[in-house]
C-alpha cells in the first residue's frame, strides 16, 4: 500500500496539482488587490464616494463611525461591504479560471481516434457476401 501511494504522489497529477494550488493562491492574492484598489474605488466614488470595505451593520445597536472602531470594541456586525467586494473577487477570479480551461482546452491535442482493427476473416467474409450478392 505505501508503494501504491509513493507511485500514485510521484505520477505527476498531485504534484500538478500542488503547483496549481501554489499559483492559484497567489492569483487569489493579485484579484484581491485589483478589486480592492482598482476596481472597488471608482464604483464607490460613482455611488456616492461610498468605500463599499466600510460598510456594515452593528448588531449590538450602538453607532460606530468606522469599521476599525467597532473591531476594537469586538462588537458582532454584518460586514456587507467586504462581502460584496468578496464576491466581485470571485466572480472575476472565476471568469478568469473560466478563460484558461477553454484555452488550455483548445491549445490541447486532439486525440485521434483510429479504426478499430477488422480481423483479416471478416474482411474475407464481407468480401465473398458481396460477390455472393453480385
Amino acid at each position: 500500500m505505501l508503494h501504491e501511494f509513493k507511485k500514485f504522489l510521484m505520477q505527476g497529477n498531485v504534484v500538478d496539482m500542488a503547483v496549481g494550488f501554489i499559483f492559484g493562491g497567489a492569483f487569489a492574492t493579485v484579484v484581491r488587490s485589483m478589486v480592492d484598489n482598482v476596481i472597488m474605488p471608482p464604483v464607490g466614488m460613482l455611488m456616492g464616494k461610498v468605500d463599499f470595505s466600510q460598510l456594515f451593520i452593528a448588531l449590538d445597536g450602538k453607532e460606530y463611525a468606522t469599521l476599525e472602531a467597532l473591531d476594537k470594541s469586538g462588537a458582532p456586525a454584518i460586514k456587507y461591504g467586504m462581502f460584496i467586494n468578496d464576491m466581485i473577487s470571485f466572480v472575476i477570479l472565476g471568469f478568469v479560471v473560466f478563460m484558461f480551461i477553454k484555452t488550455y482546452n483548445k491549445l490541447k491535442e486532439p486525440k485521434v481516434q483510429e479504426a478499430p482493427q477488422i480481423p483479416a476473416q471478416e474482411v474475407l467474409l464481407t468480401e465473398i457476401r458481396d460477390l455472393l450478392k453480385k
